[in-house]
């Protein structure tokens, strides 16, 4: 009577399928979890080239900080090999100039000598020719002296 449906011996093909659902829910999780490690491992190697390039930034702005800094120490020191080029040639353009009023100032000096000691010196001493020229040369000289005395600071 019913000796079909009251089977003591399982099913193989349930059996099997039964095996073969857990086989590819385990196969599914395997390709689960070798998703998620290459996930992880991809993330640690972004992190690692990311150190790493932080690194090699790091070290390049250090090398151009220090050329900066050698830059600007060539351009100082040509600023001030330039100002001491140009401190010297004021001093002696000063200088010279110094020398050329005080040259000016002792040719100047000894004409006013020269005159005096003409207006000094006895009539007796001229021995000069009495023409109109020289008379009128001297006359300018001996009467209105000049004598100019230019006194500057540096």
């Amino acid at each position: 009577m019913g000796s079909k449906c009251c089977k003591s011996e399982p099913d193989n093909d349930a059996l099997e399928k039964e095996r073969q659902k857990k086989l590819l829910l385990a196969k599914q999780c395997q390709r689960a979890r070798e998703k998620a490690a290459g996930k992880i491992q991809a993330w640690w190697r972004g992190i690692l080239v990311r150190r790493t390039l932080l690194a090699a930034a790091l070290r390049a702005w250090m090398i151009q900080s220090w050329w900066r800094t050698v830059l600007w120490r060539q351009v100082y020191k040509r600023r001030q090999i330039s100002l001491k080029i140009y401190v010297i040639q004021e001093q002696a353009a000063v200088r010279l100039q110094s020398w050329v009023r005080m040259w000016q100032c002792h040719q100047r000096y000894c004409q006013v000598c020269n005159a005096v000691c003409i207006l000094q010196a006895p009539k007796s001493c001229f021995t000069f020719q009495t023409s109109v020229v020289s008379q009128a040369q001297y006359e300018g000289t001996f009467n209105q002296p000049e004598f100019h005395i230019e006194i500057l600071s540096v």
